[in-house]
């Protein structure tokens, strides 16, 4: 392991234990109280959000074969297809397991599955992430411009240009997407040139980016692709979406958790996202909860056993529910995540296209 990995997870790892003596002290919490309102929950509402992500790992297998289609026919269903699916499952286990160094492992499978080239995986990685990141803004925009409690919400002014800048996000990502479309050198190459004014090979590395992104979007034959890549992206948020809904309207016993709405629950999401980011093995899992805590609390006035009860279910739904289907799936396969994940994360590298944090189901995938 790296040691500037070590460093970071030694200072995540100090930083939790501080939080946890100055909570200990600062926080009345009740830990009879916390285990009556897991006891209380509704664990069908649960059920229903892990069955929501489980199936939102299908919709991410359509879609990557979607985007195989002018390479590589995967008919639905196929053996080729069971084995994206698969790709999908044991990658998303990867990555709740191993953190950020097993983000290669999706592309890396389906090109040994295909029989493709890693970098044109890669490529689909690259587009995947930016349908990803389209969907969820737009679903959180939306989701926030029309809500009727957004005036409700923890400072709504502010939510408010959020929204507006995921609106404008998402425009300049599709015209973005639209000029590599159309001319992907010429971008790559004034990329390069601009950012190379900094640091040389940081516009090699964006060039080299733009370039995997224009190869991604060449996959996509048509426009009806396109169209069908957005939709499949925003149904698969909406599953994850509804997901945290389920989950967090199980605390029956906790009326903030309970009667939360839809905009209040696009804010815990997106609070679940930031925390997501930090994807470091174990060490992660409790810096996220940690942080969806303090949202639940501060932003809504859960209680703090309720708070804490309804984050780590969170994060068992969205992220990590995957892992005993995807241990097993792996095994099936004989595919060791570790050294897949080192081999993944090698090809990466010598391709130069860096490990990218994006959403993920959890802390998506996504997730």
């Amino acid at each position: 392991m790296k040691k500037k990995t070590w460093i970071l997870y030694l200072a995540v790892g100090l930083a939790l234990i501080v939080l946890i003596l100055y909570a200990r002290h600062k926080i009345n919490f009740n830990w009879t109280v916390f285990i009556q309102q897991l006891r209380l929950a509704d664990w069908t509402m649960v059920a229903i959000g892990i069955a929501c992500i489980w199936l939102g790992y299908i919709v991410r297998a359509i879609r990557w074969a979607l985007f195989l289609k002018p390479s590589c026919k995967v008919p639905f269903f196929s053996r080729m297809w069971f084995g994206v699916l698969a790709a999908q499952v044991i990658g998303f286990t990867g990555v709740a397991l191993l953190g950020r160094p097993a983000d290669f492992v999706r592309p890396y499978l389906i090109a040994r599955r295909t029989r493709l080239t890693f970098s044109s995986q890669l490529a689909v990685w690259v587009v995947e992430r930016m349908f990803d990141s389209g969907a969820m803004a737009l679903i959180f925009s939306v989701a926030l411009f029309f809500a009727p409690d957004r005036e409700t919400l923890p400072r709504p002014d502010l939510l408010r240009h959020f929204a507006l800048l995921g609106l404008a996000g998402v425009a300049c990502l599709a015209a973005l997407a639209t000029a590599i479309r159309i001319s992907g050198e010429a971008v790559a190459r004034i990329a390069a040139k601009v950012v190379g004014r900094l640091s040389e090979s940081l516009g090699a590395s964006v060039a080299t980016k733009i370039s995997a992104f224009r190869d991604g979007l060449d996959m996509l034959a048509s426009v009806r692709d396109v169209f069908a890549a957005l939709a499949l992206s925003l149904f698969m948020w909406g599953l994850i979406a509804f997901a945290y809904l389920e989950t967090v309207r199980a605390f029956v016993d906790s009326p903030p958790l309970h009667n939360i709405t839809i905009a209040r629950c696009m804010v815990l999401m997106a609070a679940s996202m930031i925390a997501s980011t930090m994807q470091l093995p174990i060490i992660g899992w409790f810096s996220q909860i940690a942080i969806v805590t303090l949202a639940l609390q501060q932003l809504f006035q859960a209680a703090w056993e309720p708070a804490l009860g309804c984050a780590a279910v969170i994060l068992i739904v969205t992220f990590l529910s995957v892992i005993p289907i995807g241990l097993l799936w792996a095994r099936f396969e004989h595919v060791s995540l570790r050294k897949v994940s080192e081999e993944s994360e090698e090809a990466g590298a010598h391709t130069g296209v860096e490990s990218l944090t994006a959403p993920e189901p959890a802390s998506d995938p996504q997730s």
